[in-house]
């Protein structure tokens, strides 16, 4: 009897040990399949485009009849969406998580962290036309040179769809915390802001600095509110009050079916799909980096 109650716990641990196996598997193929897609289609791109011109060039105008292929413009835009993005949202994030779990009663975070958490469930064409429609206007009210289209309103609205990401997470890494080390901040005479900002920050570092870069690349990769509310329009520029375009604006005005399938205008979708899958996997590399210090440190 014994033997089969064994022998039974033995095959459900290896089907779920299998099941396991095959999930980071397929994860790991799906990966090298985008790769592959993305790697097979630019090499066309690079064919005709040097390196060179793509990653220095100051213009890039494919879809028109003087074509050039500098992405400079695009990653400006991309970029700069994306700092004012994380200007809004790292610091909001990080004052609610400290309020959640330090300050906030149990009641009372057990109701705001599943409301704030929702704004994760809003779609971001909603998002999109809220910047253009609401906030835009708003702000030429107060800022009357700005463009209908512009980097700033896109910018603040994706600040505050990355908040709940980064305020969750930085939330759970600081009340991971031990509670001894609590109990000494207060026990050395620090007030409960003091042992927050002073002691707890740099305990929860390694948590806090994954929430960071996770809330960037999440800003990064945003589509459709830069495709709304920014202009789409390639301008090298550090303005924020001048209309911009994203890598990923871009790859959705292409894919739309301005460029027939097949011509180097298309495959500059790839080309702008792999610098950003670039982008995206140098700032995964230093959220690692980062913890792994961090970690050595504390």
């Amino acid at each position: 009897m014994k033997k089969n109650i064994f022998s039974r716990r033995h095959i459900k641990e290896t089907l779920i040990e299998g099941s396991l196996m095959m999930a980071a598997t397929l994860s790991i193929f799906i990966t090298a399949g985008i790769v592959y897609v993305l790697g097979s289609e630019a090499y066309g791109f690079f064919k005709v485009v040097s390196l060179k011109e793509f990653l220095t060039g100051t213009e890039w105008t494919p879809l028109f009849a003087t074509r050039k292929f500098g992405i400079l413009p695009l990653v400006a835009g991309t970029l700069l969406t994306t700092v004012i993005a994380v200007i809004v949202a790292l610091p909001l994030g990080l004052i609610i998580a400290i309020y959640l779990s330090e300050y906030a009663p149990h009641k009372v975070r057990e109701v705001v962290k599943p409301v704030l958490e929702l704004l994760v469930a809003v779609p971001t064409v909603v998002y999109g036309y809220f910047a253009l429609l609401f906030l835009t206007p708003l702000l030429q009210k107060f800022l009357p040179d700005l463009s209908g289209f512009n980097a700033l309103s896109p910018g603040l609205i994706m600040g505050i769809m990355i908040t709940p990401y980064v305020a969750s997470v930085s939330e759970d890494s600081i009340k991971a915390v031990p509670m001894h080390i609590r109990e000494g901040s207060y026990a050395m005479g620090a007030t409960k802001l003091q042992s927050s900002f002073m002691v707890l920050i740099p305990a929860a570092f390694s948590g806090i600095a994954a929430a960071f870069i996770m809330g960037m690349s999440r800003a990064i990769g945003e589509t459709m509110v830069v495709a709304i509310a920014a202009g789409m329009m390639p301008n090298l520029t550090a303005n924020p009050f001048e209309p911009v375009q994203t890598l990923t604006s871009y790859i959705v005005q292409v894919s739309l079916g301005d460029a027939p399938h097949g011509t180097i205008e298309y495959k500059t979708i790839f080309a702008a799909g792999i610098l950003l899958f670039l982008i995206t996997l140098f700032f995964n590399i230093m959220g690692f980096w980062l913890r792994e210090k961090i970690r050595e440190k504390y």
